[in-house]
């Protein structure tokens, strides 16, 4: 063994158990949320025999759908048969829909993926710089506007603000369109790749179907925008502020350093880990968060599906639309994770 070698083994040993600690941190959190979602299916008073029967069912048929259910096994049996299920993408059947939980979240996911999309970059498009100008003209009229809009985004149902949305841009404006993802006449004219209509049209060049695609988003995707342009900016304005008053900002002033590159190119550039907690958790939120707005404008998503389920005490539903909202929140924290070593490498 060479004194190279020897120098690096250490580095070797401990890059291994920082990756297996990781490795091990993610299965334990896999399977606290797999507990949580069986818990939920569980203790939740609606009961799974009745949903499959119906309320009218005679004593003998109740029995036999419990025991084909497993409900008569003990608990710590079913769990392990949830686990195995779960692993082998076994989620169940929706009384509802009559298919199996995990081909309706295929189907439903990327809708409320391509929602969440379109108001993550309406709400980083707007809300950053937004944030940092209010921060450098702190007091300042731009610096009101941008307080009134995060305390009016935090204040005002969101539900409310859609239904308001549709009467003036639908109903009397007729800029845009109201309900669903698609006009029906184009439905089925698609061949889905990626599940997202806009991209998938544009990579077809259906350019008549993207317009008609946009006319549906632009509209619900504004209102999950300018909630998450309110966030995002009052987290950015009090990241900069934080920033501008430290004293490398005091001396790269009295060095003669352009204001631009103040701003951008040293302020701005220690927030972006901050920032992108910011944006992670906002995307995330976004994914869950669109329930109402999803209802409002009838939009073929996650949420309405979700929604869907806890009414028709479909717990197959509810159990699979939780374990996979949980399962994008665990992503979202190692891609964070991840990026965060890129853009700062005292995190290395």
């Amino acid at each position: 063994m060479t004194a190279v070698d020897a120098l690096n083994r250490p580095a070797r040993f401990l890059r291994m158990r920082r990756l297996s600690g990781r490795a091990i941190s993610v299965v334990v959190t896999l399977l606290g949320l797999l507990l949580l979602t069986f818990s939920m299916g569980r203790l939740l008073p609606a009961d799974p025999v009745l949903a499959v029967t119906g309320a009218e069912v005679d004593r003998a048929t109740y029995d036999r759908v419990f025991h084909e259910l497993g409900l008569d096994r003990p608990v710590w049996q079913q769990f392990g048969s949830y686990v195995e299920k779960v692993a082998t993408g076994d989620m169940g059947s929706s009384l509802t829909t009559g298919r199996s939980v995990a081909s309706d979240l295929m189907t439903v996911f990327p809708a409320t993926v391509e929602l969440a999309l379109v108001a993550i970059l309406c709400g980083t498009i707007l809300g950053v710089p937004l944030g940092v100008v209010a921060a450098v003209k702190r007091g300042c009229p731009i610096d009101h506007l941008a307080r009134l809009i995060g305390l009016a985004g935090h204040s005002i149902p969101i539900f409310w603000l859609g239904l308001m949305a549709i009467f003036v841009f639908y109903a009397k404006l007729h800029w845009v369109a109201a309900s669903g993802r698609m006009d029906i006449l184009n439905e089925g004219m698609l061949e889905p790749i990626t599940g997202l209509l806009l991209l998938d049209s544009a990579l077809e060049g259906q350019w008549d179907i993207f317009r008609d695609a946009l006319a549906h988003i632009i509209l619900p995707g504004a209102i999950l925008g300018y909630y998450s342009v309110a966030y995002i900016s009052r987290m950015t304005r009090s990241f900069m502020l934080e920033q501008l008053g430290q004293e490398y900002i005091i001396s790269a002033r009295a060095k003669g350093v352009s204001r631009r590159q103040m701003i951008w190119g040293h302020a701005f550039k220690n927030i972006r880990v901050q920032l992108l907690t910011v944006l992670a958790l906002t995307f995330g939120g976004l994914l869950d968060g669109a329930v109402l707005i999803e209802t409002v404008f009838a939009w073929p998503g996650l949420g309405q599906y979700l929604t869907r389920g806890l009414q028709m005490n479909d717990m197959n539903v509810v159990m699979g639309a939780v374990l996979l909202i949980g399962i994008v929140f665990l992503l979202i924290n190692i891609v964070s994770d991840r990026l965060y070593r890129i853009l700062d490498p005292r995190t290395r």
